[in-house]
């Protein structure tokens, strides 16, 4: 059936011919095909700042038969309006669906440039847009000297976890939390591609600040192991097979999540924290260092607070 499925789809959805190298930000963006009428975008692995306009985590998009579902639209307005172009190069349907894998700005900002495509998302996730949705974008002006039009920085509709089917197309949302709070993440058992949001990183250190807890986060993991799937889309970092992005980015985080147990237990303060050497396994990861000391910064206290008052991480 699978086969049957693919094979029609790709009669409907003849690519387009490239044109125009698509620049943004002064650098071109390409797409990448991962699986049949499948393509990623990948984010530069580096931090926010106005050498990069803010565009550094991933995109992705499927066209089907009624319409192209884009996956995350990035950091900015403008940067949705030079992906929307970029897609046109590879698919010959609009965008029709935007789903947002979870609040971080660089993964839904660029939803305006889609306006005639329905946004979709976990309510949680949508809750957490609302909270911070102004501290967003004073952080992401302030970090890429780039203004926003505020009124454009819509919430998108909610949509539950579970099976889905948008125009003909099948895919199963899960709800999960670990990276965020909120986190969407998306099987593709038409192609077996998963998308995982920022639920990993991989050869790009992950960003904690506002994970509910480290071990929350790799028993999630644990569970998305079980899903049959070929290839995993990072919200950060290159594509490659699951198992190695669940790899390094648990390994990661088990490691940061013992450092800071057992700084905690010896009553030291952040500073002892900070004076670690890095393990050789990360060193070759983009970003390792950078990311290390935000998450002491924000996460510390929360190990304190376990150890001194007994409240959860």
């Amino acid at each position: 059936m699978k086969t049957r499925f693919l094979a029609g789809l790709a009669l409907l959805t003849t690519p387009l011919a490239a044109s125009e190298p698509v620049m943004f930000c002064e650098r071109p963006l390409t797409a990448q095909p991962i699986a049949e009428n499948t393509w990623m975008v990948e984010g530069l692995r580096e931090e926010l700042s106005t050498s990069n306009c803010g565009h550094i985590g991933n995109q992705a998009f499927i066209a089907t038969p009624n319409g192209t579902i884009l996956i995350d639209s990035g950091s900015s307005p403008h940067f949705g309006e030079a992906l929307k172009t970029l897609i046109a190069q590879h698919s010959s349907h609009p965008v029709r669906w935007v789903l947002n894998t979870h609040h971080h700005p660089d993964h839904f900002f660029g939803n305006a440039a889609f306006d005639e495509a329905e946004h979709l998302t976990l309510a949680s996730t949508r809750a957490l847009m609302a909270r911070d949705r102004e501290a967003l974008i004073d952080n992401i002006e302030r970090l890429t000297g780039r203004n926003l039009a505020r009124s454009h920085i819509a919430l998108p509709d909610t949509i539950e976890a579970g099976e889905v089917t948008l125009g003909s197309y099948p895919l199963m949302l899960y709800a999960m939390s670990g990276h965020s709070g909120g986190d969407l993440v998306i099987m593709d058992h038409s192609t077996d591609v998963l998308f995982l949001g920022d639920m990993g990183f991989y050869q790009r250190a992950a960003a904690t600040a506002h994970s509910p807890g480290l071990q929350q986060w790799q028993e999630e993991l644990n569970e998305l192991r079980g899903l049959n799937a070929r290839i995993a889309v990072p919200g950060h970092g290159p594509s490659a097979p699951p198992e190695t992005v669940f790899d390094q980015t648990a390994h990661y985080l088990a490691w940061l999540d013992q450092h800071l147990s057992d700084v905690a237990n010896e009553g030291l303060g952040a500073n002892h924290a900070l004076a670690v050497e890095i393990p050789d396994a990360f060193n070759t990861i983009a970003l390792t260092k950078y990311e290390f000391t935000r998450s002491v910064v924000q996460l510390y206290p929360r190990y304190e607070a376990r150890l001194l008052w007994g409240t959860p991480q």
